[in-house]
């Protein structure tokens, strides 16, 4: 059971909390029956996004042999069978297919689209250079899409914007970060790292920063935000988003960080500090 547990990887289910951004920035908490869809929602989420992961391994079992970490997870350290991953895969999936149907049918679609383009990914798309980054942001426009057009809730196209670049960022990062971890091994694990290089990778984890930067502190000084949500105040959120930017990359450079996010934003006492802190923040600045 603990392995079928670490092959669902619940760590990473911390990804999944893009769903409840339309509640917090839709104003939507005081309604009881959008917030029980949410949770649904992201329940819902969390065992689509652990199915995905256990075929990942199944797909990856051979490179995962020679990877230096990740060759200890349940199926290639052989702890568990192929066959016992692939059926307990199936009832995840399942699971939160039904979920999802008590959320919305809209859910239903978006979480459909999600896994069908993640099988693509696992098994063509992520040896497409570039491709394969975007695809992984784009699992995430469609984490925020549930919990917003999903309940019913239209989507702001500054907060799509804005999850976009914060994914790519976060997507190029991790890239950087597996080419330093894997080092010579790099093609034997991820076919597609032999097409990056930690020069190329910079310059785009530059122009992701900066555009990510860019669009969040202009979405907080919209005309249409601050009449959205009642306060000019929510520039004042901006120095935690840049101050996460700039620590990440701190990681990603000095500490060999950035090829589990999930960890990352947990073991570094700065990145989480600054992320309650701008929770905290939003949340007091834009509650009413």
């Amino acid at each position: 059971m603990l392995d079928l547990l670490r092959l669902m990887r619940p760590h990473q289910w911390v990804k999944n909390a893009f769903v409840l951004t339309g509640l917090l920035f839709g104003h939507a908490w005081h309604n009881p029956t959008l917030v029980t869809q949410a949770l649904i929602a992201f329940v819902a989420f969390c065992l689509i996004s652990s199915t995905i992961y256990i075929l990942n391994d199944i797909v990856d079992i051979e490179q995962d042999r020679h990877h230096p970490s990740k060759r200890n997870r349940p199926l290639p350290s052989g702890k568990l069978k192929i066959s016992t991953a692939a059926i307990f895969a199936a009832l995840l999936g399942a699971t939160a297919l039904t979920l999802a149907y008590f959320a919305s049918t809209t859910v239903v679609v978006i979480l459909m689209i999600y896994a069908l383009m993640n099988v693509a990914y696992s098994l063509k798309l992520k040896h497409v250079v570039i491709l394969d980054v975007f695809i992984i942001a784009t699992g995430f426009m469609l984490r925020i899409l549930a919990g917003t057009l999903g309940l019913g809730i239209p989507p702001s196209q500054w907060l799509l914007l804005c999850g976009l670049m914060v994914t790519l960022f976060l997507g190029f990062s991790k890239r950087r970060a597996e080419i330093i971890a894997l080092s010579d091994d790099k093609s034997a694990h991820r076919k597609v790292l032999e097409d990056y290089s930690p020069v190329l990778l910079d310059k785009m984890i530059v122009v992701t920063a900066a555009g990510l930067i860019m669009s969040y502190s202009l979405y907080t000084m919209n005309p249409e935000t601050i009449r959205i949500h009642g306060t000019a105040n929510l520039i004042y959120t901006v120095p935690f988003v840049i101050y996460g930017v700039f620590r990440y990359i701190f990681l990603l450079h000095h500490q060999s960080r950035g090829t589990d996010t999930a960890k990352d934003m947990v073991r570094d006492p700065h990145l989480l500090i600054v992320l309650l802190g701008w929770l905290v923040t939003t949340i007091a600045l834009i509650a009413r």
